[in-house]
């Protein structure tokens, strides 16, 4: 990578420190800049305050908003629509899924996960853009 090039920047919406430790650890290995919410709050501050991420992960169970409303939210804004969603929550529920691609979710990725599986998900979307 050159100095001119710059690193591809992920939006985590995470609250459990521990998955954003591990997450931001992973990713930032693996050569990206992480952008942390840990809150639906800080999320919704983060869509207005910074430039569009080339990812966003979000989960559904935050404090203060959730990860669909932020999901909405983020669809709802011109300059984000384009941007690759990834769900990863603890909530494995077909309803749950259903709703969150409905709503613009590119993918869904249930906790536990497996590190290198969601590390590929991500890479894919980031090759496509």
């Amino acid at each position: 990578m050159t100095t001119s090039e710059t690193k591809p920047r992920i939006l985590m919406v995470e609250d459990e420190e521990d998955i954003a430790f591990l997450i931001r650890f992973l990713l930032e290995r693996q050569g990206f800049e992480v952008v942390h919410a840990p809150d639906g709050r800080r999320a919704l501050e983060l869509l207005t305050d910074i430039a569009p991420v080339n990812l966003a992960l979000l989960d559904i169970m935050l404090p203060y908003h959730d990860g669909l409303e932020i999901l909405e939210r983020l669809r709802g804004l011109p300059a984000w629509q384009d941007v690759p969603v990834v769900m990863l929550t603890a909530k494995a529920r077909e309803a749950d899924v259903v709703r969150a691609l409905e709503l613009g979710a590119d993918d869904y990725v249930t906790k536990p996960f497996q590190p290198e599986e969601l590390l590929a998900r991500l890479r894919r979307f980031m090759r496509r853009r």
